[in-house]
């Protein structure tokens, strides 16, 4: 991976990463991007054995300058994912079993494949 990718087409790059993770695992992608007026919710998914749904913020980076995922998703951060959480369930029709909030961390460039770290229930 050259430096020459902007950072869209690294976090475009990176959620692609993640949704195919995300497939692997067992888990349904419901949406990507889903925008509101008070922002984004990067992958939304739905884990049908629990019929859990479950928001996915994605990390991408392509190395330390900006810290790590501790770093990148703050208490700040989680509020925010469980507002825009709330405002998507409210849209939807049906229930779910459990709302949970994870973080996918994509690591590019230090090794031949990306690195995927998967943290579960961060909020």
């Amino acid at each position: 991976m050259t430096r020459t990718e902007s950072r869209a087409e690294i976090g475009a790059l990176g959620e692609q990463l993640a949704v195919d993770y995300l497939n692997q695992t067992g888990l349904r992608v419901l949406a990507r991007n889903w925008r509101c007026r008070y922002g984004e919710l990067d992958i939304i998914a739905a884990d049908d054995a629990t019929r859990a749904v479950v928001f996915v913020e994605v990390k991408t980076r392509t190395g330390e300058q900006y810290g790590g995922v501790e770093q990148a998703v703050t208490p700040a951060k989680v509020r925010r994912l469980r507002r825009l959480a709330g405002l998507w369930l409210a849209q939807q029709q049906g229930s779910w079993a459990s709302v949970r909030i994870d973080v996918i961390a994509i690591r590019i460039g230090r090794r031949r494949t990306p690195e995927i770290t998967h943290i579960r229930g961060v909020g």
